[in-house]
């Protein structure tokens, strides 16, 4: 066993912490918790100041000039779309939606969480400045869903946690296609030709097997760039590039092992010389061993898997410290009470529970069985957590508003909502 040095003491737990999967959603509640405290402090107008700062990015008069609230919105969160289209084209190739058997039943469970409170939304608003805001009860926060599941209790069976993901996945790849569709401005043509073109160009290398990650990422900012000058919302680049993305290792796992195996035989033959340095044959082992290892995974998941702590543990919780600053005074409840506070609470809390239970007990009507070892009871403490929208219901609140005062309106509905539907399902799962 390898000695554990000084240092070992610090980042071991430090590195438990990160990748067990419910601490990104505790660090996220911790981002919103002092986005609050801070924007009802009396600190509160250095909040807005943060976020307003202007940021220039370019040359000359070629440069970027937005601000830090802008470049959180649509620069990192355009990284937040490209991990989940790295997670959805993993899905759809080997994971929970890679069949129509696996994916029927999340699949329709997500889509009747999405049109259920879009249509009380709607209702609610029908008529009002306020009814394009019909996005914003529609999606569900994976990962304050996932951490709130975690607090449910070890007994909740894996199949349900898998289930919830499913969902929550495909419930992102909706919020895509309707950011993409009904939240994107006037479209310039010029700009968005050059970025299919550019798509294109990341399609063709895919296909001749160019598997650099550099060439992937260089030629995906400038997809980026050209849809930030569309008028189509940049983070759908974010999501487009990732599908490009190889997925295909270039060995096969026999392969792999066989090769690895001689290597290592290799590598115990070979003399060492009794220092803290390895020799050169050593030393040209274990480049040979990186090698093979690059041909074994795939650019896809080695990306994802870079990203995956960085979206988690920095982009997420910006975007909630620059987003979440919600005014709590003594008349916060009156406050709720304006149409759009009230679609989309009732959107969040009522609409995503009655679409994703009654999607999944029709499925279940036609022949498609819960996931195993699960019941009803768990199926309804799933139905509320998917009503905690928070990080992509701020997101579209942003897009479907210009309205300051609207956007603050939806915010009070969307953390009304998401608390309750927190507190609920994890209530009704620890019954269960």
């Amino acid at each position: 066993m390898r000695q554990k040095l000084p240092i070992d003491k610090i980042t071991d737990p430090v590195n438990k912490f990160i990748h067990q999967e419910h601490t990104s959603g505790i660090v996220l509640f911790i981002s919103v918790l002092v986005a609050i405290i801070w924007v009802n402090s009396p600190f509160a107008h250095s909040y807005h100041q943060v976020w307003d700062l202007k940021l220039s990015i370019g040359i000359g008069r070629y440069a970027l000039n937005h601000s830090l609230h802008l470049w959180i919105n649509d620069g990192l969160m355009a990284i937040f779309f490209f991990v989940i289209g790295l997670e959805l084209k993993r899905e759809f190739m080997a994971g929970e939606l890679s069949s129509i058997k696996k994916a029927s039943l999340p699949m329709v469970a997500a889509l009747g969480g999405m049109l259920i409170p879009a249509i009380i939304y709607f209702l609610i608003n029908k008529g009002a400045e306020s009814e394009h805001g019909w996005g914003i009860p529609m999606a569900t926060d994976i990962a304050f869903a996932l951490a709130l599941l975690s607090l449910a209790g070890k007994r909740i069976p894996s199949s349900v946690k898998v289930f919830l993901s499913a969902l929550a996945v495909a419930d992102d790849l909706g919020a895509v296609l309707v950011i993409a569709i009904f939240y994107s401005s006037h479209i310039d043509l010029i700009p968005l030709t050059i970025g299919i073109w550019l798509l294109v160009i990341l399609l063709i290398g895919n296909k001749m097997g160019v598997r650099s990650i550099i060439f992937y990422l260089v030629i995906g900012f400038a997809v980026w760039v050209a849809f930030l000058l569309s008028g189509i919302h940049a983070t759908i680049a974010g999501v487009l590039v990732a599908f490009t993305i190889p997925a295909r290792t270039r060995i096969n796992e026999k392969s792999y092992a066989d090769n690895l195996r001689k290597l290592l035989f290799d590598f115990e033959k070979q003399i060492p010389n009794n220092s803290t340095l390895t020799t050169p044959e050593q030393h040209h082992t274990i480049e040979k061993i990186k090698e093979l290892s690059t041909y074994a995974e795939t650019p896809l998941q080695k990306v994802e898997y870079a990203l995956h702590p960085w979206v988690a543990f920095v982009i997420m919780p910006l975007f909630a410290l620059a987003n979440a600053g919600i005014l709590i005074g003594a008349n916060f409840f009156s406050s709720l009470l304006n149409p759009v506070s009230i679609g989309v609470a009732v959107g969040l809390l009522v609409g995503k529970f009655i679409g994703v239970l009654s999607a999944t007990w029709l499925m279940v009507k036609f022949g498609v069985q819960l996931p195993a070892k699960s019941n009803w009871k768990q199926i309804i403490g799933v139905a509320l957590l998917a009503g905690v929208g928070f990080t992509m219901s701020l997101f579209i609140s942003g897009l479907a508003f210009s309205s300051p005062e609207m956007v603050d309106q939806a915010k009070y509905g969307i953390l009304l909502a998401s608390l309750l539907a927190g507190a609920l399902g994890v209530i009704v799962l620890k019954r269960a």
